[in-house]
């Protein structure tokens, strides 16, 4: 399992100035709505281990510390990077945690989660086949079934194939780059630990 760090050291690290290296595996809408002021946008489904040593700022012998929403898709990059040889260090919580201990973000467009972007497409799924099965034919219940059986397997391994098909989907891409800028440029600090929860 990748070595962990919590959003309190986090702020800590940031307010010292030292020079850190932190990739959001988010999807570029994601990011564009709200990131840690100093992390730069590397989607999960785009990650190599030599774009993440192209954009360094720090030295080699630091950790690259990697950030998603809630701690998941972090723990997939960072295993994908580990995998290069890479010393990577999971932000714990991701970015809810950090707006939550009050590390300094950057705020845009709100967006749609990719997680909510899978609840729906796979309720729809479900749905679809159970009444497809009724009015069409009792077969399409496969459908249903083929998606409970992804959710499972999803789950078992804490990775979904779903979620990173979404996550090419056009909606996701932030212009015709896809390169994630975010639209408002202005650093906020996040709202005081009591007003936000995870």
């Amino acid at each position: 399992m990748s070595k962990t760090i919590q959003a309190n050291e986090l702020l800590q690290l940031i307010q010292s100035g030292e020079t850190i290296d932190l990739i959001d595996v988010r999807t570029p809408v994601e990011f564009r709505e709200v990131h840690v002021s100093v992390a730069k946008n590397l989607p999960l489904d785009q990650l190599k281990a030599a774009d993440v040593t192209s954009t360094r700022k720090s030295s080699a012998d630091k950790p690259v510390y990697v950030i998603c929403r809630s701690g998941s898709r972090g723990q997939q990059a960072c295993a994908k990077l580990e995998q290069a040889g890479l010393n990577v260090i999971n932000v714990e919580g991701g970015t809810n945690a950090c707006v939550s201990a009050g590390v300094p973000v950057v705020r845009g467009k709100k967006a749609m989660s990719l997680e909510r972007q899978v609840r729906i497409a796979a309720g729809t799924l479900v749905t679809t086949g159970v009444l497809l099965s009724i009015f069409v034919h009792p077969y399409w219940i496969g459908l249903s079934g083929f998606v409970g059986a992804g959710l499972i397997f999803a789950g078992v391994t804490d990775s979904c194939a779903m979620g990173m098909l979404i996550a090419k989907m056009p909606w996701n891409r932030v212009g015709s780059t896809g390169g994630g800028a975010p639209s408002c440029s202005v650093n906020i600090p996040a709202a005081p630990p009591s007003a936000a929860s995870r």
